[in-house]
């Protein structure tokens, strides 16, 4: 039994890594193909968007969970709390996108291929595995701030590249667009976002861990 656990989690891992590299290549092909700006500003906008940042880290971790899990990277990621947080991040692009952004452009061939990859396919296949087989009986509503890091620190990075190139890659963070009042008040309602489903998750894992606690105690 568990050897058939293992190895339908290696064949997660390796399915969530190769999606993934292949959908971040591909849009990065894709935006320098169609660059509006030159090279080195077309590459470095690539990588200012949250979406692309957070499907690379999917990327990286299941890569390292599917080839390397004794490595020190491969334990880094093996532990709940740093899969959960993962989870939350791609599955805030998701919902982000399909609830606001995906209303904004109707993309068509290769790029809408690589835009359901990155915003549709992938969170869902992350979420399910965190479902499945993530254990969550060590979570804990302290980890919660831990996670707030990252986009904390997306969001100043591209308010303050955005005041210096002009460059915002949300329509809801454009301060150009809407001004910095609104645009702080919009990043911090992201910032809820990230706090409410972080503590989703984290309860989530805890009412798992009464159930099954509770299943023992009436076996027993």
């Amino acid at each position: 039994m568990q050897d058939k656990s293992l190895k339908l989690n290696s064949r997660f891992f390796a399915i969530i890594a190769i999606v993934g590299w292949f959908a971040v290549v591909l849009q990065l092909y894709l935006i320098i193909i169609n660059r509006v700006a030159s090279l080195p500003e077309t590459i470095v906008r690539f990588f200012s968007f949250f979406t692309i940042q957070t499907n690379i880290l999917v990327a990286i971790c299941f890569t390292f969970l599917w080839l390397k899990p004794k490595s020190k990277w491969g334990l880094f990621f093996l532990k709940p709390k740093n899969t959960t947080a993962i989870t939350l991040y791609i599955t805030i692009v998701g919902l982000v996108y399909n609830a606001i952004l995906r209303f904004l452009w109707a993309p068509t061939g290769s790029q809408k291929v690589v835009d359901e990859l990155l915003h549709l396919v992938i969170p869902l296949l992350v979420l399910i595995y965190w479902i499945l087989f993530v254990p969550k009986k060590t979570l804990e509503f302290k980890d919660i701030f831990p996670w707030l890091i990252f986009p904390s620190v997306y969001l100043v990075y591209t308010l303050i590249r955005g005041a210096f190139f002009s460059f915002y890659p949300y329509p809801f963070v454009d301060v150009i667009l809407l001004g910095y009042n609104t645009v702080l008040l919009n990043s911090f309602f992201m910032l809820l976002a990230f706090l409410f489903f972080g503590t989703l998750l984290i309860g989530i894992g805890k009412m798992k861990r009464v159930n099954s606690e509770s299943n023992v105690s009436t076996d027993s």
